[in-house]
């Protein structure tokens, strides 16, 4: 996928993915991550999800990472706070005490930026990205992580009935990306109340990845 789609979705606040309130899938299966004390939890492709600002109340730090910079200039507006700036390899870190943010071409992140981390948390990366760069996703996540738990949500849906993002991953796909290296647990599946774009038939899980 183009990088300037993103980009083009940003500008014009096409961000129907984004939830205000953050997600209510993180908030009701948090607890069944089992999480260290102090954990460092990784969130590819974060946008300006408000996930991060709950994460940050219960005493995680967060990494991340996001192609669109003026996402990440709202995140950090939101939270009220000042990062500082830098450059860092090929991308360029965002960062104030327990959260850094790159912003970037995630293939360009590496295991040395990221650091070791007690979890990955995916809401909004596997199922924004089409078919032909899932794989090649999940084989660079797994890499950069070293095969760290991880809580993944996805939407299933038949994709016929409109073209995403966020695509139509189902559990069959969750297992053939990750079953070689995983357990996989599905903590919930259930349908979107309204579903999406005048379609009703469409469900959200949530997996376990240990």
């Amino acid at each position: 996928m183009d990088p300037s789609f993103w980009h083009r979705r940003w500008q014009k606040n096409e961000i129907g993915f984004h939830e205000s309130e953050g997600s209510h899938l993180l908030k009701a299966h948090f607890d069944q991550w089992k999480l260290p004390s102090n954990p460092r939890i990784f969130v590819p492709l974060c946008g300006k999800t408000r996930d991060i600002a709950w994460l940050l109340s219960k005493g995680v730090e967060v990494v991340a990472i996001e192609l669109n910079e003026s996402a990440v200039i709202a995140l950090f507006d939101e939270l009220g706070v000042k990062p500082e700036r830098k450059e860092q390899d090929e991308l360029t870190l965002y960062s104030v005490r327990d959260l850094s943010v790159y912003v970037g071409d995630f293939f360009s992140l590496t295991a040395a930026l990221i650091g070791k981390i007690n979890g990955v948390y995916d809401r909004a990366a596997l199922v924004a990205l089409p078919l032909e760069l899932r794989k090649q996703y999940t084989q660079h996540l797994q890499q950069i992580t070293q095969q760290c738990k991880q809580l993944l949500v996805a939407y299933d849906y038949e994709q016929t009935l409109f073209d995403g993002p966020p695509f139509s991953v189902t559990a069959l796909e969750v297992d053939e990306h990750y079953s070689n290296d995983f357990n996989i647990e599905q903590l919930y599946r259930g349908n979107i109340q309204g579903g999406f774009r005048g379609q009703s038939e469409v469900f959200e899980a949530v997996y376990f990845l240990s």
